[in-house]
């Protein structure tokens, strides 16, 4: 699992914000697992969590910055609940085949946590 460095704008606009790369441990898992193709559930186990496939790049954060501000203005109470409720749903399923993630070339499966406790805490379940 590693951090994201997330765009100082968006931190200040969300300075809950923080943000997890786990698709080297999704893809660990896969791998040992010995099933050979099936679908990756994966669950963020804090409410305040969202689970995301996604590629990792400055754009997409920015691009996510000028639509929250829109939608859910700073300073609005309960914001990163309401933040939260609008990028629902709150996992994702990821296939795989041959013992390997099925995802894009920059895509990464990432964890949004919006709890000012950073919690990243997730669970995977592999049917196949």
């Amino acid at each position: 699992m590693t951090s994201v460095e997330v765009p100082y704008s968006i931190a200040a606009a969300l300075p809950t914000l923080s943000v997890m790369d786990i698709t080297n441990d999704v893809s660990q898992s896969v791998a040992r697992s010995g099933r050979r193709s099936g679908i990756a559930y994966v669950h963020p186990l804090h409410a305040l969590s969202i689970v995301r496939v996604q590629e990792r790049e400055t754009g997409f954060f920015e691009d996510l910055e000028v639509l929250l501000e829109r939608i859910v203005p700073s300073g609005h109470r309960n914001r990163e609940r309401m933040i939260a409720s609008l990028l629902s749903p709150r996992n994702e399923h990821v296939p795989f085949a041959d013992g390997g993630l099925c995802l894009g070339r920059f895509q990464r499966i990432m964890v949004f946590s919006l709890d000012a406790e950073h919690r990243c805490e997730w669970t995977l379940t592999l049917l196949g």
